[in-house]
């Protein structure tokens, strides 16, 4: 489980395509404080560490499968792209964003953007299965980041990026156009099975 509060910006620094992709992911946490077979949530997708090292700087492999791949916008990445990394939650951690699986339910678009003062407003289009699952002021994931939604209108949402998320994610580079992982929060798709079911 993770909070969706960012703690690192990676790098991809190699990807194979072999049965399924595998990719190197640059990192600055402490290697040797990762085992292989830990989960790390890269874009908001939980993956399994494979391998590690630290030549020529710490970096740890995954390998991605073809449903992930078709599921989310892992497939678009390049050697160089830049990825928001959370290891897991441990027993006793702040809670300080909202309980994400790291389960990607689907994909995202980004259809406006707009500065407010130092801040960014951003309007995302989800996919019409997901989109009831979005409620003003309710949280979702997107690629890994804990976020509130400010307004829903149909499909659409409003998210806004303060200077320190843009910072500290990738945040600050979007731009419209872009696809996005998107995880709907785990409480509210709860509370429209339980609506369904009555």
């Amino acid at each position: 489980m993770f909070t969706g509060i960012v703690t690192d910006v990676g790098e991809i620094l190699a990807l194979d395509h072999r049965g399924d992709l595998r990719a190197r992911i640059g990192t600055s946490y402490d290697i040797s404080g990762i085992e292989i077979g830990a989960s790390i949530a890269s874009d908001g997708v939980c993956l399994t560490v494979v391998d590690k090292g630290t030549d020529p700087k710490g970096w740890y492999d995954v390998d991605i499968s073809a449903e992930t791949v078709s599921l989310t916008n892992l497939g678009g990445w390049t050697v160089g792209s830049r990825v928001n990394l959370e290891r897991p939650l441990k027993v006793g951690d702040e809670l300080g964003g909202h309980i994400v699986s790291g389960h990607v339910d689907g994909v995202a678009r980004i259809v406006a953007m707009e500065d407010e003062g130092d801040s960014t407003r951003v309007t995302l289009e989800a996919p019409a299965d997901l989109a009831r699952f979005i409620a003003p002021k309710g949280s979702v994931a997107l690629n890994g980041t804990s976020l509130t939604v400010n307004e829903v209108d149909g499909p659409r949402f409003g998210i806004n990026f303060i200077p320190h998320t843009k910072t500290v994610t990738t945040w600050g580079a979007a731009q419209v156009g872009d696809l996005v992982n998107l995880e709907v929060d785990t409480m509210a798709r709860y509370v429209a099975r339980l609506q369904d079911a009555s």
